[in-house]
């Protein structure tokens, strides 16, 4: 790719950082809540239908709530109609679950050993409505935030495989580059540096993060440190003859680096051949 004529550091208005900051915290807030709300749906089919989860292949996936949407117990999902029962599956999997699966799932309901209560059955109902809403507020966030992200034009968004998320966060927590002198600055404020043990003579070879710093964008590094080095060499090269914790430590400083060299200088990634 080519670089930028322009050599100032890249600084977006603080508008738009403050944006970005209140989208991100918000949408993060959001996730915990659906997080835990997909734990309450967990423990529900626990009790409700156990033997479920052996038969999809996430009891959080569509079709699973579509199907414990209308049919909350194993005995309403015994007693449904196989036509019934096949559509539901058919059409919240676009076809991928037929009448197979609708048997398969119940003949389980019918063998189940769970409880078929209606106060668990209403709570399971409401949970998945809950859980539908939340993630419509999430979108719509997610939508906001590419908006910023858009009108920033920040040279981050040439690194391969970033998301419009990811740069977000990444965006909002560094604010303005020159507050960082060099690279290592950086890596202090994501909490990405490693801390140091002295006792007399000994100095310690392995030790962790210190883990200080923005947790957001600490997050955001770890994230998407994990997808690039699956997708660029100038990352994915970290990766060869070490362990895959050292590997990564790698990778996330070399990540900082290039973060703080393009929003230093303006100018887009050019991928190593």
């Amino acid at each position: 790719m080519p670089l930028s004529d322009d050599t100032k550091s890249y600084s977006p208005a603080s508008y738009q950082i403050q944006e970005l900051k209140s989208l991100t915290r918000h949408c993060f807030q959001l996730i915990g809540y659906r997080s835990k709300l997909k734990l309450s749906i967990t423990r529900l089919i626990d009790i409700n239908f156990p033997e479920l989860p052996k038969h999809v292949w996430s009891i959080h996936q569509t079709s699973a709530y579509a199907l414990l949407s209308e049919l909350p117990n194993p005995k309403e999902i015994s007693n449904c109609h196989l036509t019934k029962l096949t559509n539901i599956l058919y059409k919240a999997t676009n076809g991928k679950y037929g009448r197979d699966k609708a048997i398969e799932i119940k003949n389980a309901a019918i063998n189940s050993i769970g409880t078929s209560t209606r106060s668990l059955s209403f709570e399971l109902q409401q949970t998945i409505r809950l859980i539908q809403s939340v993630q419509a507020q999430i979108d719509a966030l997610d939508n906001q935030i590419k908006e910023v992200v858009i009108e920033i034009d920040s040279p981050i968004m040439s690194i391969p495989g970033i998301s419009y998320t990811l740069a977000s966060i990444l965006l909002a927590e560094i604010g303005y580059i020159d507050r960082f002198t060099n690279p290592a600055k950086f890596l202090a404020f994501a909490g990405l540096d490693p801390s140091t043990y002295q006792s007399g003579k000994y100095n310690a070879s392995h030790t962790p993060m210190v883990k200080r710093g923005s947790t957001y964008l600490r997050w955001a590094i770890l994230i998407y440190a994990r997808t690039v080095s699956m997708r660029n060499l100038t990352f994915s090269d970290y990766l060869e003859g070490k362990h895959y914790h050292v590997a990564m430590s790698h990778v996330d400083k070399k990540l900082i680096c290039v973060i703080f060299y393009l929003l230093k200088t303006n100018t887009s990634f050019v991928p190593q051949m």
